[in-house]
């Protein structure tokens, strides 16, 4: 399984058997990412939104209509963008999504804490986070949250190889509450998001990255554009 970020929580998953997922698109509108990431290079077979908010949502039907990917999310997200005319997959909190029965691939949504509403202001449904399984590497997306104790049960269902967390602060954890996040999902690696873009989620690096480790915890920071291999975050936890 690889990993690319896209900015800010936008992330593109290729799982073990070549199946791409994109979660929360925010490239065009973001200045961060606008000149590092092209939206025509992106063609993904499936499109994940965890909640609304447009900077989650703010390129989704363009990648949509472009690749041909339905977009999958609670209800609403499905109204909202089916509307639109893109291809949709209702689901909700709780619901586990396949690309086919027989498929080592899944999908599962999860409560997030926050809140959710579309640009226009239409409610967006209940927010979530997704458990992503190929049959090699499991993996979650947080999504916007705030610390949650649905996070031990995560940890009590799941063996996690890593997890994406938002980390800075103010609409979503901070990094005290990311750490404490990792220990309740007894998690090793966790990639960061939802951070820098904005000042008011601007962090410390370096200060970030000594807090998880102090914690036993490796924090993750990748450039936007980069890719992370599951593979060799497996083989970094076995040498450590």
């Amino acid at each position: 399984m690889n990993i690319r970020y896209l900015g800010h929580s936008g992330f593109l998953i290729t799982t073990t058997n070549g199946i791409q997922l994109l979660f929360d698109p925010f490239i065009t509108p973001n200045p961060l990412a606008k000149d590092k990431v092209a939206l025509s290079d992106i063609k993904p077979n499936f499109i994940f939104l965890s909640h609304a908010h447009f900077d989650h949502i703010a390129d989704a039907e363009e990648i949509s209509k472009a690749s041909d990917a339905p977009i999958i999310g609670v209800w609403e997200i499905h109204s909202y963008f089916s509307e639109k005319g893109c291809k949709t997959y209702p689901m909700n909190v709780g619901g586990t999504w396949r690309p086919s029965p027989e498929s080592p691939v899944s999908v599962k949504l999860v409560p997030a804490v926050h809140t959710s509403s579309f640009p226009n202001g239409q409610y967006g449904g209940v927010p979530v986070g997704f458990i992503i399984s190929d049959g090699s590497y499991v993996l979650y997306y947080a999504g916007d949250t705030a610390l949650s104790l649905e996070m031990e049960l995560i940890s009590e269902r799941y063996t996690l190889d890593a997890a994406i967390l938002p980390i800075g602060g103010t609409f979503t954890m901070d990094i005290e509450d990311a750490v404490e996040a990792a220990l309740l999902l007894d998690v090793e690696h966790v990639i960061g998001m939802h951070y820098d873009t904005f000042d008011p989620i601007k962090i410390d690096h370096e200060k970030a990255k000594q807090e998880f480790k102090d914690n036993d915890c490796t924090l993750h920071l990748l450039s936007i554009g980069e890719t992370i291999d599951m593979a060799k975050l497996a083989r970094a936890s076995i040498r450590e």
